[in-house]
């Protein structure tokens, strides 16, 4: 039995996307790609960070307060004092930091934490290196003039990117963009990820329909649905 794919988006939002592209393609030769995806990176190195730094934090409040936490111990062995041997001293260290390692790494294998906990600067770099490795598979040179332009969205990190081809680069800075880039994230901040898709390529169209005038011959060389990954 075939798996039933998970769509991000609704079919609506699809329909709106679609005939923004289509719309905006109507005044320019250049090509706008669009690509919507739920998460950019699993970031699974951020939670092994996290439990190491939790683990020598919890070594350090030892180290701290040795006999706190020895008297925790004989505590939890019926209150008989015991003359602790170095190696069982290593051992119950051991035990006790491998259990906070084990238990932090266990909770950021809860995705919402997980992304809460990586810093912001992480996730705009893992999104601008996704959107360059779609660029490159699906957009880059595969225009005659070399005018396509990628837009992605990455839904859970409210991050997005757009990465042009070489034509549209060397015309149009990367500091052009933001007003498409201000007007999607605010949508998909509200839940609208299908108007802010929409409304970030009638900007680009602008932009593009002023530097790159539709010609006379201007093929359809790239996809104008909205792509899901």
């Amino acid at each position: 039995m075939a798996l039933r794919k998970i769509s991000h988006v609704s079919e609506a939002d699809h329909q709106l996307v679609t005939a923004a592209v289509a719309e905006a393609e109507h005044h320019t030769s250049g090509e706008i790609v669009t690509i919507v995806t739920d998460l950019s990176d699993d970031y699974g190195d951020i939670g092994l960070a996290w439990a190491t730094v939790i683990a020598f934090l919890a070594l350090s409040v030892v180290a701290f307060m040795p006999d706190f936490y020895m008297g925790l111990v004989d505590r939890f062995f019926g209150g008989w004092g015991h003359e602790w041997k170095p190696g069982e001293y290593l051992a119950l260290l051991f035990l006790f930091l491998g259990g906070k390692w084990l238990g932090t790494w266990l909770l950021m294998k809860w995705m919402p934490l997980r992304l809460f906990l990586t810093p912001k600067h992480v996730k705009q770099n893992r999104v601008r290196a996704r959107a360059i490795d779609l660029f490159k598979v699906g957009t880059e040179s595969k225009t005659v003039g070399r005018t396509g332009v990628l837009l992605y969205l990455s839904l859970r990190e409210h991050q997005a990117e757009i990465v042009a081809d070489e034509a549209i680069a060397g015309k149009v800075s990367a500091e052009v963009w933001g007003d498409a880039m201000l007007a999607l994230i605010r949508e998909v901040r509200a839940a609208r990820p299908g108007e802010g898709m929409a409304e970030a390529v009638r900007r680009m169209g602008i932009v593009l329909a002023e530097h790159f005038p539709k010609g006379s011959e201007n093929p359809n060389e790239l996809p104008d649905r909205l792509i899901e990954i």
